[in-house]
């Protein structure tokens, strides 16, 4: 086995904490399972069908007898990030907390699919930022659409609710989306299909070694 870091987490105010190194490091854990372990991060408007398109590659690279796991934005809203709202500071700590959570699933030796919202550019380099520190790949994907397609799309009806006055603080609306300026990859779900999209990011994820032998 090779040796693990006895470096942990940087962020946090707990006082006297200890980061609990163990036996089996993350190369350990990659190798068994034959993948190497990252963070896909999946960012857009609503509706421009960033969720769709990770349970789509979710549903393929476990057909391959990959470990993934998706993290939806929705979804943790139930539990872990219940109790924040949508300001820019509830925003900024759903952020921050689901990046810590990926940290945790790919030291683990999972391939995470990340699907959030994630309007401000500063939250989504956070989580990349973590990601670096502990030698972690982390991708983001731009899953771009048109404002007036997303709108059209309104799977949730949001876009309604908002241009109503019935939801403030709505990203495209009037709140600002802060698009990726170097993402790993930008995919136009106006032009491509889910499957399409899918196979962009699967064919990305193979070119980059995430498939392959792990370590």
């Amino acid at each position: 086995m090779s040796e693990t870091s006895s470096s942990g987490p940087q962020r946090g105010t707990s006082s006297n904490v200890v980061w609990h190194g163990g036996e089996i490091a993350r190369a350990d854990r990659e190798r068994r399972l034959g993948q190497r372990a990252g963070t896909v991060w999946f960012t857009g408007l609503s509706g421009s069908g960033k969720s769709t398109v990770a349970v789509e590659l979710e549903r393929r690279l476990a057909e391959a007898g990959r470990l993934c796991y998706r993290l939806d934005g929705d979804n943790l809203r139930h539990g872990l990030n219940g109790d924040l709202g949508f300001s820019e500071a509830d925003r900024a700590e759903n952020i921050r907390r689901t990046g810590e959570v990926c940290r945790l699933l790919v030291d683990a030796g999972v391939i995470v699919l990340a699907s959030f919202v994630s309007p401000f550019r500063a939250d989504r380099d956070q989580v990349r930022s973590l990601h670096d520190a502990a030698d972690m790949p982390f991708s983001e994907v731009h899953v771009h659409v048109p404002l007036e397609v997303a709108e059209a799309r309104d799977p949730k009806g949001l876009y309604a609710k908002a241009r109503a006055g019935e939801i403030s603080g709505f990203t495209g609306i009037d709140q600002p989306y802060e698009a990726p300026e170097t993402p790993e990859l930008r995919i136009d779900t106006s032009t491509h299909s889910v499957g399409e999209a899918a196979g962009l990011v699967e064919a990305y994820l193979q070119r980059s070694g995430w498939l392959g032998a792990g370590g």
